[in-house]
């Protein structure tokens, strides 16, 4: 399927909808009481996942019913589909069901496997990241444009860790302390996607991490794509967005971040 400019239009405006709906969900909620359930061990989902999810799900059935949706909290279509649009409902639930206000909704629209739109909303400081193939990446309407640091001491970079990190504890603290000692400074958020969109931004220089999924990232690797930056897997080959194991950066940071992560890092 070749979409034209028309068409990107208006996928993305239904991805904006679609986040900015999710944000007034979110800010509503946050700081109140509701209902938080384990998915596993320290992973988190609330109620208001749930909610936000079934609220962009019955949104692209109405606009888009031929459009398949996968997503964190209900899951994804029986059988393939052409277009399908891979949403977080939250991202960042931790920071969110603990009060911090460090999260975001995040929706992309895959089509025969490429990326075509992407959204990214942060209600709590009004932070609406955009992106369409071709099209460029955009902040409030403002273009958005990667950092130059040519060099790690000048880097400020952003990471995090799996919910299953302690099957792995030692070679990501080490690989963390390596950065460490090679950046300027290293931070870790709570949010995949946030992460990609300060990388877009230019705020961070370079983002690595470990067993995401797509919906965690579809968006935010559009971004920093059409910012003019670099998205690899962490060996520097080609990204796949189902394995989930990413390296971000501005692109002249990228070969370098790949030698030694490499050097950290089982297969």
């Amino acid at each position: 399927m070749t979409l034209d400019a028309a068409e990107r239009s208006s996928f993305l405006a239904t991805a904006v909808d679609s986040v900015r709906r999710a944000g007034q969900l979110q800010r509503e909620a946050f700081g109140g009481t509701f209902r938080i359930d384990k998915k596993g061990t320290i992973d988190l989902v609330t109620e208001v996942d749930v909610a936000v999810e079934r609220m962009i799900r019955a949104l692209i059935a109405e606009r888009h019913p031929t459009h398949a949706v996968l997503g964190e909290e209900l899951g994804g279509p029986a059988t393939p589909a052409a277009a399908i649009w891979m949403c977080d409902p939250i991202d960042g639930t931790t920071n969110f069901a603990h009060g911090l206000p460090v999260f975001c909704s995040s929706i992309a629209l895959e089509v025969d496997g490429v990326l075509e739109v992407g959204a990214v909303y942060d209600p709590m400081r009004d932070e609406l990241f955009t992106a369409s193939r071709g099209g460029g990446a955009f902040l409030n309407g403002a273009r958005l444009t990667v950092s130059r640091a040519a060099t790690l001491i000048d880097a400020l970079l952003v990471t995090g860790f799996p919910y299953s990190m302690q099957q792995k504890l030692e070679e990501m603290v080490t690989l963390f302390a390596r950065f460490l000692s090679e950046s300027r400074a290293v931070r870790r958020l709570g949010s995949a996607a946030l992460d990609l969109c300060y990388v877009a931004a230019g705020r961070f220089d370079g983002f690595w991490e470990e067993g995401l999924n797509a919906w965690d990232i579809a968006a935010g690797v559009l971004l920093v794509q059409e910012a003019g930056g670099r998205v690899t897997d962490l060996s520097g080959n080609p990204l796949d967005l189902r394995r989930g194991r990413i390296l971000a950066t501005n692109g002249l940071l990228h070969d370098e971040m790949a030698r030694l992560i490499a050097g950290h890092r089982t297969p």
